[in-house]
């Protein structure tokens, strides 16, 4: 089964997925927010997903970000729409930053990184949740 991660924001939200194996997190999608729980329900319809990974907002100090808000109610909505999958937080701090560097280190010309603002979003998600898959190999 996958593990999804989802890094949700105000109007663009990156999703990405592990193999089945969940060796690996790889991009899925950027997803107009609005569409996005339509999306994940439909494709866990598609794939077996063991658990979902939302990316927490916080900011350097600790404190809860202007998103958090957002993130928890959509959680609440996730929740109730698939009350069988496990949905956890994991704290996204500075995801967004080594998106772009790892954006711009890839090569990605400065025009593409200016017109497709869902690149970052995407990265972001498997970043996220390529940190959960580490994190819990290290409690293992």
């Amino acid at each position: 089964m996958r593990i999804l991660s989802i890094d949700y924001g105000k109007r663009r939200t990156g999703l990405a997925v592990t193999d089945p194996l969940q060796i690996i997190a790889g991009g899925l999608a950027t997803i107009d927010t609005r569409d996005v729980l339509k999306f994940i329900t439909d494709y866990v319809k598609r794939e077996p997903v063991e658990t979902i990974v939302i990316g927490l907002p916080v900011q350097s100090n600790g404190q809860p970000s202007e998103n958090q808000s957002r993130v928890r109610c959509f959680t609440g909505e996730l929740r109730k729409a698939l009350p069988e999958i496990p949905v956890v937080f994991y704290d996204e701090r500075y995801t967004s930053v080594i998106a772009h560097q790892a954006i711009i280190a890839s090569g990605v010309g400065r025009k593409r990184r200016q017109t497709d603002k869902g690149l970052v979003d995407e990265i972001s998600a498997t970043i996220i949740l390529q940190n959960y898959l580490e994190n819990l190999k290290m409690k293992h």
